[in-house]
C-alpha cells in the first residue's frame, strides 16, 4: 500500500496463459484458502480471482479500523492488479455486506480498468446506513458487529459464550460513550462513533455519500426488505442513476430486491415466514452473467436487463420495474384515529382514509428503562431479524396501535413509506418509533418495515435542537421500503412508540449529549389527530 503496509491475498489462474479479466474480493473476514468457492469456480471460467484480507485482518500487516482505510488500500489494490502479467486491464469487483463496501468506497473516480462491481446486501455510508437511522444509534449492528470484529485471530473472550440475554444486558451499558466496557477491552473507534453523532468530516471520509458522480462503472446490486441496508441500497443505486457523469454507468445501474435479511435464503424461509420456493435464485449464475458480459464481452442478455427486479410479498412474485419509486405510485394517506385509547392492539385505534376531525389524543408512558424490545425487522445482530409476529408487542400499553377494517381487495404497497406524526412529550429529547404491520386473517401480525426519529434531529441531521417540552411538534418518520400485497381478509396496522431496543439506543429522555448520559426520565407522550394536527401513514399504493 501507498505507506508501506503488505495486505495479503490469495490468487487463483486459470490453467490458461495470457492475461485475462480479474474478480476482486477484499474482506475483513478472512480471504480464504485454496478450496474458496467463488476463487475455483471463476477460475475455472476464465477469470484471475483475486481474495485479499483487509488491513489488519488475516495475514494482512497493519491496524484494523473498519471504515477508516479502504478507500486508499481499494485503489491502491487496483493499481497491484492492473501491474500485474496475468491482467488484462479488465477488473470486477465482487462480495457482500462489508465486502460490497470495500468495493463502493474505491469506486468513485477508479477509471476505465474497473469494468463492473456486484455488491450483495451492501454498506455504503457507514453514517446513514451503518451507524445511525435518523439520529438514533444502531445499537446492537454497530456494538454487536463492532465489537465482533475487533477480536484478534485466535483470541478468546467471554462474549463468545454470552447469550440472547447476556447481549440485552450488555446493551444496557451507560454512558454509550464507554460501552466497549461491557466486553471488558477498549475498542477506540466504538468509542469514536458515539463521538461523532451526526454527520461530519470523520463520516465523510468513511463513505461515498456526495462521490456518485464519480462512480463510472456499471453495477448490479442485490438488496433484500429485511435487510440492514434495505433503504439505502435503493438511495444509492438511484443516486449514481442521476448523477453519475458517464452516461454508461446512469444506464447501466440494476437492484434486484428479495423477500430476505442480511444474505439470500435458500428455502425461502425468512423469519417466521416462508415466500416460497419463488424467492429462491440462482445469485452466482447472475453474477457469472454479468461478470461474462462486462469482462468478457459476451451476449449473456444484460443488455435487457430491468433497472429493478423486486420480489412481492403477499403475492410472492417478482416483478420488472424501469424505475422507483414506480411512476404509477398514488401516494395515499391512511389517517389516525381512537377515541383516546388506541394503547394495544386491543385498544380503539383504527387507520382510515378519512380525514380525522377532532377526536381525543392518545397518551402512554415512554420509559428508558422498559423500553419495546426489538420484534423482528432489518436486524442482524443481537436481536431476532425478518417478518415476525409483532402480539407480544401490541400488548403494551406504551405501544400505539390503529388498524384498518379487513380488506376487501388486494392492497399493493409498493415503494418508500412514512409516517408524519404530531406530537408533544414532557421530556426535552425523545424519539418517536412508527411500523407498518400486515395484519393476517388469524391475527397474527408481521412486520414489514419500520422506523424512527429522535427528536433532536427532527430538522437537521447536522444541527440538533432540542424541543420544548409540552410543545407539538411535526415529526416525518422513514419507515424504508416494502412491497407487499395486503390480500383480501388481511389488515393493515400501524404501530407508534418511542423505542425499539436494542436496535436502536434508548433516548434517556434528559437531552444530553449521547454518549455520555447514565440517568434515565420517564416521558409523557402525547400523539395528536385531529382536523389541525392529521398524524398519518402515507402509503405507496400501486394502482
Amino acid at each position: 500500500m501507498r505507506d508501506g503496509v503488505e495486505l495479503s491475498a490469495n490468487i487463483f489462474l486459470p490453467k490458461a496463459e495470457g492475461k485475462l479479466p480479474v474478480i476482486l474480493m477484499r474482506s475483513p473476514y478472512g480471504k480464504g484458502n485454496e478450496k474458496h468457492g467463488d476463487g475455483l469456480f471463476y477460475a475455472a471460467r476464465g477469470y484471475v480471482f483475486v481474495s485479499q484480507d483487509c488491513r489488519g485482518k488475516g495475514a494482512s500487516q497493519g491496524q484494523w479500523e473498519p471504515f477508516a482505510n479502504e478507500r486508499n488500500d481499494g485503489r491502491d489494490t487496483h493499481e497491484w492488479v492492473l501491474e500485474q502479467p496475468w491482467c488484462n486491464g479488465s477488473i470486477g469487483t465482487s462480495g457482500g455486506s462489508y465486502v460490497g463496501f470495500t468495493q463502493w468506497i474505491s469506486a468513485p473516480n477508479a477509471g476505465e480498468y474497473l469494468k463492473a462491481m456486484f455488491p450483495v446486501v451492501p454498506l455504503v455510508d457507514t453514517y446513514g446506513d451503518g451507524v445511525y437511522t435518523d439520529g438514533a444509534l444502531n445499537l446492537a449492528l454497530m456494538m454487536g458487529w463492532g465489537s465482533l470484529v475487533s477480536l484478534r485471530p485466535g483470541e478468546q473472550v467471554a462474549m463468545f459464550g454470552w447469550r440472547q440475554q447476556d447481549w440485552i444486558q450488555a446493551y444496557r451499558t451507560l454512558p454509550l460513550g464507554e460501552w466497549d466496557r461491557a466486553i471488558g477491552r477498549k475498542v477506540q473507534y466504538l468509542r469514536d462513533w458515539v463521538a461523532h453523532p451526526h454527520y461530519d468530516e470523520y463520516w465523510a471520509a468513511r463513505g461515498v455519500r456526495n462521490h456518485w458522480q464519480d462512480i463510472t462503472a456499471p453495477i448490479y446490486a442485490v438488496g433484500a426488505w429485511y435487510d440492514i441496508f434495505a433503504r439505502s441500497v435503493f438511495e444509492h443505486i438511484n443516486a449514481v442513476r442521476k448523477t453519475s457523469r458517464s452516461q454508461h454507468a446512469r444506464r447501466h445501474q440494476h437492484l434486484l430486491m428479495g423477500p430476505w435479511g442480511h444474505g439470500i435464503s435458500r428455502d425461502g424461509r425468512v423469519g417466521e415466514l416462508d415466500f416460497g420456493k419463488e424467492s429462491v435464485i440462482n445469485l452466482r449464475e447472475i453474477q457469472k452473467k454479468w461478470f461474462d458480459h462486462w469482462l468478457k464481452g459476451e451476449d449473456t442478455g444484460v443488455d435487457q436487463w430491468p433497472a429493478f427486479r423486486i420480489f412481492v410479498m403477499g403475492r410472492n412474485q417478482w416483478r420488472d420495474e424501469q424505475e422507483w419509486p414506480p411512476k404509477r405510485t398514488k401516494y395515499t394517506p391512511y389517517y389516525f384515529h381512537s377515541d383516546g385509547s388506541a394503547n394495544t392492539a386491543e385498544g380503539d385505534g383504527k387507520l382510515t382514509t378519512a380525514k380525522p376531525s377532532d377526536p381525543p389524543s392518545d397518551e402512554f408512558v415512554y420509559d428508558p428503562n422498559d423500553p419495546v424490545p426489538t420484534a423482528g425487522g432489518c436486524n442482524l445482530v443481537g436481536c431476532p431479524a425478518g417478518p415476525r409476529d409483532q402480539s407480544e408487542v401490541e400488548k403494551r400499553d406504551d405501544v400505539l396501535v390503529f388498524t384498518t377494517d379487513q380488506l376487501k381487495t388486494e392492497l399493493e404497497v409498493t415503494g418508500p413509506v412514512k409516517v408524519v406524526l404530531y406530537a408533544a412529550s414532557s421530556a426535552p429529547d425523545t424519539d418517536w418509533t412508527a411500523k407498518l404491520v400486515d395484519v393476517h386473517p388469524d391475527g397474527r401480525a408481521f412486520n414489514l418495515c419500520d422506523g424512527i426519529t429522535r427528536a433532536r434531529y427532527r430538522d437537521s441531521q447536522s444541527r440538533p435542537s432540542l424541543i420544548q417540552p409540552g410543545k407539538i411538534y411535526r415529526y416525518e418518520i422513514d419507515l424504508w421500503v416494502t412491497s407487499n400485497a395486503f390480500l383480501p381478509g388481511h389488515k393493515v396496522r400501524v404501530e407508534i412508540s418511542s423505542s425499539n431496543f436494542p436496535r436502536f439506543d434508548r433516548n434517556l429522555n434528559t437531552g444530553e449529549p449521547l454518549g455520555t448520559g447514565t440517568k434515565m426520565s420517564k416521558a409523557t407522550q402525547t400523539i395528536y389527530h385531529d382536523n389541525e394536527h392529521p398524524s398519518h401513514i402515507l402509503l405507496p399504493v400501486i394502482p
